[in-house]
């Protein structure tokens, strides 16, 4: 049995490892699979209220294996485009997960790796933490996870970074906005994540989904009367929603709302 991936969910909290600290957590075709699966899995179960995201050992993730990346030398167009497609749709699972999610970045995340920190919608990391689109040095190019990348940082500094295939360190990459928080070390990084992730747990699951929906549906669009509709019809069904209504009588009545927990 495969173990590239871990999953344990206590307290509401589901905590996905990348497992392959022998190769930094390198990508390959197996742990696509097996990332995918656990992320189908966690989607699934009402008991993970938010997925927390870490790597094993010293790095968070190195992008691609380079086994996968020798077999990938010798795959034809359509192979390459299958494989290429299941990377990206892992990727979107995780961006799209309705269930907060939190990157807790220990150490060196390359290529790929900045991909899933970018498609986490909190995003931690430890002063050992550096990251660095570095497909240009092997001739390739950021495909599948610019989208997430642009959208974390910008297409400007996406597109720096993705020319120069240049190494940054935690600072820079909370400058640019794809790391919300440095952390001073592992023990505090990690209490942080645990902190971030009770306060999310605690919230009503069905509103989370909805607010990540409703950040996905105004981002980047022109403010018009489309939007106007399109935001007073959520807010309407948010009020009109159990947890909604609960939220706002145990408001009302100050007492702590009994959301499903």
């Amino acid at each position: 049995m495969s173990t590239a991936i871990t999953l344990d969910v206590t307290d509401g909290v589901a905590r996905v490892r990348l497992n392959r600290p022998e190769v930094h957590n390198a990508f390959d075709d197996a742990l696509i699979a097996e990332l995918t699966r656990t992320l189908e899995a966690v989607t699934a179960d009402p008991d993970a209220r938010v997925l927390q995201l870490h790597g094993t050992g010293k790095s968070f993730c190195a992008g691609a294996d380079l086994n996968w990346m020798r077999r990938m030398a010798d795959y034809d167009h359509a192979q390459n485009l299958a494989d290429a497609q299941r990377l990206a749709h892992m990727l979107h699972l995780l961006y799209a997960l309705p269930k907060p999610t939190v990157a807790v970045v220990q150490g060196p995340a390359y290529g790929g790796g900045v991909g899933l920190v970018a498609c986490c919608d909190i995003a931690l990391a430890g002063p050992r933490a550096a990251f660095s689109l570095s497909e240009i040095k092997l001739g390739l190019i950021p495909a599948t996870i610019s989208p997430f990348v642009a959208e974390a940082i910008g297409a400007r500094a996406t597109r720096k970074l993705s020319l120069t295939g240049e190494r940054i360190d935690a600072h820079e990459a909370q400058r640019l906005g794809l790391v919300h928080e440095l952390l001073a070390d592992d023990d505090v990084l990690g209490a942080r994540a645990h902190e971030l992730s009770a306060l999310l747990a605690n919230y009503g699951p069905q509103t989370l989904a909805e607010v990540k929906a409703l950040i996905a549906a105004v981002a980047a669009r022109p403010i018009d009367e489309a939007l106007h509709a399109d935001t007073a019809r959520r807010i309407a069904d948010a009020r009109c929603a159990p947890e909604g209504r609960e939220g706002v009588a145990a408001f009302l009545a100050r007492r702590k709302p009994a959301w499903p927990r």
